[in-house]
């Protein structure tokens, strides 16, 4: 039997507001922006919660109850769930429902969502265990799965995995990786005993998270019937389909058809009596392993290029991520918990987003999702801002 391993992301940075030359020695709050633009972080999370998040998971709840054959699983960032809490607790609230359904499986990540796995690996491990430890509080859930920023992976990433005790890990299913293998089979990471690799099928993928509304697509309208048909005679053991949860009233809108296309989903699937849904851990505990993947390199989600240029394929990028890891030390030793809050939210891999300078198509999607108006104005604000964290850190001796 073939199985649908669904698996939706939930990240929300604190963004850095327009922090000017002048701020530096008078203003320690970085993420404030009260404006009506979208620095502003409070009214972010509020609009994806009431486009998105809420009528999402109220949708998802009702198909779990009505479908108990269905099965998800989430990556919740620690920022994330703090400004959800804080702004939007009704979400929290659903997402618990989830949760409790028995049926929803909690991966594990960087809390900050970081990429301190390449920077610092102790660093990475305070900020995977701080994650752990909110889910477990919050949830009731220990992750058994562990999901890095960015879908980012490298075979030193499972092989920390392996010795951490994760069943599994998730990774992009790219083809000069793969070369003639499908991403819908349960491999080994190279240098694991234990642990499990799972590949992301992008191309099913991006069919729902980036070209289901697009007209200029051959497939369009994209319904439920034609996607399980896709499901269906895709080979393998499991078709993982990896996307951002803000897919769902965001990325695309209620009057695309996105939410009838999820509701009408299960049912479409439960029509195909050799298929059924899995959670990350269901997978890998019902199906062999096909091979082992050698991945030497990094790889990621993100753009043509699938590695680690979207976050550090610049100057500016390479120069603020050198600042920030650099001030590690002095961080932990001040012994300041401000200072450490302040200097792990700047190591959310957003800010690093957002100075990309590729164009083409890859360009246009990183200004989409930007909230500056240029990458040279958000890597302004965000030297700005780690100039005026040097300062206090100088002064907190």
């Amino acid at each position: 039997m073939k199985s649908v391993c669904f698996y939706f992301q939930v990240h929300q940075p604190y963004r850095v507001k327009k922090y000017r030359v002048f701020d530096i020695g008078n203003d320690a709050e970085y993420f404030n922006d009260r404006g009506e633009g979208n620095l502003n972080n409070r009214r972010i999370i509020q609009k994806v919660a009431q486009k998105s998040y809420i009528p999402t998971t109220k949708l998802l709840i009702e198909l779990l109850h009505r479908h108990p054959e269905m099965r998800v699983s989430f990556s919740f960032s620690g920022v994330a769930l703090e400004q959800l809490s804080q702004y939007a607790p009704e979400v929290i609230d659903l997402f618990k429902q989830l949760v409790d359904t028995g049926r929803v499986e909690i991966l594990g990540e960087t809390y900050y969502h970081s990429l301190a796995f390449f920077h610092s690996p102790s660093e990475f491990e305070r900020q995977v265990a701080k994650h752990r430890e909110t889910v477990r509080k919050m949830f009731g859930v220990w992750p058994r799965v562990f999901r890095n920023t960015e879908l980012s992976y490298r075979n030193d990433l499972g092989e920390w995995a392996d010795k951490a005790g994760y069943a599994g890990v998730l990774a992009e299913g790219w083809d000069p990786i793969l070369g003639w293998r499908s991403p819908n089979y349960v491999y080994r990471p190279k240098g694991a005993q234990n642990a499990r690799l799972l590949l992301k099928n992008y191309r099913l993928s991006d069919d729902v998270a980036f070209r289901f509304s697009s007209r200029d697509w051959s497939e369009w309208p994209l319904t439920a019937e034609k996607f399980a048909a896709w499901l269906g005679e895709a080979e393998g053991d499991v078709v993982n389909l990896f996307m951002d949860y803000e897919t769902f009233g965001e990325h695309q809108w209620e009057d695309t058809g996105i939410f009838n296309f999820l509701e009408k989903l299960p049912e479409e699937l439960a029509k195909n009596p050799g298929m059924n849904f899995r959670t990350p851990s269901e997978v890998i505990a019902s199906y062999d392993v096909r091979d082992e993947v050698d991945m030497p390199n990094v790889v990621t989600w993100a753009d043509t290029d699938r590695d680690l240029s979207a976050w550090a394929g610049n100057p500016m990028q390479r120069s603020a991520f050198e600042a920030i890891y650099e001030l590690e030390d002095k961080i932990l030793l001040a012994n300041d918990l401000k200072l450490l809050e302040d200097w792990r939210r700047l190591q959310t891999s957003d800010h690093f987003y957002y100075m990309c300078t590729k164009w083409s198509n890859d360009g246009d999607v990183h200004a989409y999702f930007s909230p500056y108006e240029s990458p040279y104005d958000a890597h302004i604000a965000y030297m700005n801002a780690l100039s005026d964290l040097k300062l206090r850190l100088e002064r907190a001796k």
